[in-house]
């Protein structure tokens, strides 16, 4: 594979992009406290919540662990929270009735949908401003910011 072009950063390049991604990340972390206060969670619980939902099927505790980065005891404590509040339920694996699982419930839609709306509004308004090959660079910086992000906060777990 041929090696990656690299360009130099100057430091007050990099200082802007800096400022805005930790503004960013505040009112990401903000806006989700919202949402999740709405919907009787916890922000972390809400969190938990949305990548146990990406998952292919029902999740042991172990694995949500994995996927959030937590511990299993603060896991624990997320599912029994979701459990409470009617978004997950523990069920026996087919496969060893030893193990339980984690199975998320379907959304109700039109109570969690508005939650969102605003985003999906505002990513269209900015989105319009960008030529199609300028959203790709954009995809394209989001995707490799992402993918570091995530190998570093969750070890590389999707």
């Amino acid at each position: 594979m041929p090696e990656e072009k690299r360009y130099p950063v100057p430091r007050e390049v990099l200082a802007r992009f800096a400022e805005i991604g930790r503004e960013s990340s505040t009112l990401a972390v903000l806006r989700h406290a919202q949402i999740a206060e709405k919907m009787g969670l916890s922000g972390t619980d809400h969190k938990a919540l949305d990548l146990a939902a990406r998952a292919d099927g029902p999740l042991t505790a172990g694995e949500i662990a994995k996927l959030t980065g937590l511990s299993t005891g603060a896991v624990t404590g997320v599912i029994d929270r979701l459990e409470r509040a009617g978004f997950v339920r523990r069920v026996r694996d087919v496969k060893d009735r030893r193990k339980v699982l984690v199975e998320v419930l379907p959304l109700d839609e039109e109570k969690v949908a508005p939650l969102f709306e605003s985003a999906l509004v505002f990513t269209e308004k900015v989105l319009e401003k960008f030529s199609p090959a300028e959203r790709e660079v954009i995809e394209r910086y989001q995707n490799e910011l992402l993918a570091l992000m995530r190998d570093d906060v969750l070890g590389g777990n999707p």
